[in-house]
């Protein structure tokens, strides 16, 4: 199993999408971590840099509080594969959704942990149906 992209598509705008996902990601004990700065085009413009016209970009961040703590307690060395983002913006008239993912091999080969492959993978499998269910909220 290679490394994956999960792609998806919805009418629904880049901000109604990620206060959707905000809203089940809650129902699960997840959060956004990032509702403030998440909106690539206001982040940009507050640093002074110009954006076009209509440029529409949500970097979306992940977080299980209470599993991060424990499993970055456990071992810190997975912090480089805990930020989980999901990736929206605007293109051919709808917004498109991404969130790219490890598969077990690439996680055993970045860290060295048994038990964290599949500890992520299950959060993984958990961003994809709370991706999927916000698309229909």
């Amino acid at each position: 199993m290679n490394d994956q992209v999960f792609k998806a598509y919805t009418k629904k705008t880049s901000k109604q999408f990620a206060k959707d996902l905000t809203i089940v990601a809650a129902e699960s004990g997840f959060l956004v971590h990032n509702e403030d700065k998440m909106d690539m085009a206001h982040t940009f413009g507050k640093h002074g840099v110009e954006i076009a016209e209509g440029f529409d970009l949500h970097m979306i961040q992940i977080c299980k509080p209470e599993k991060a703590a424990k499993s970055l307690q456990a071992n810190p060395e997975r912090a480089i594969l805990m930020p989980k983002f999901v990736m929206t913006f605007a293109k051919d008239g709808v917004t498109q959704i991404r969130f790219f993912y490890f598969n077990k091999e690439t996680i055993r080969a970045l860290v060295d942990d048994d038990t964290f492959p599949e500890s992520i993978e299950e959060s993984y499998n958990k961003i994809i149906s709370m991706i999927k269910a916000a698309m229909v909220l």
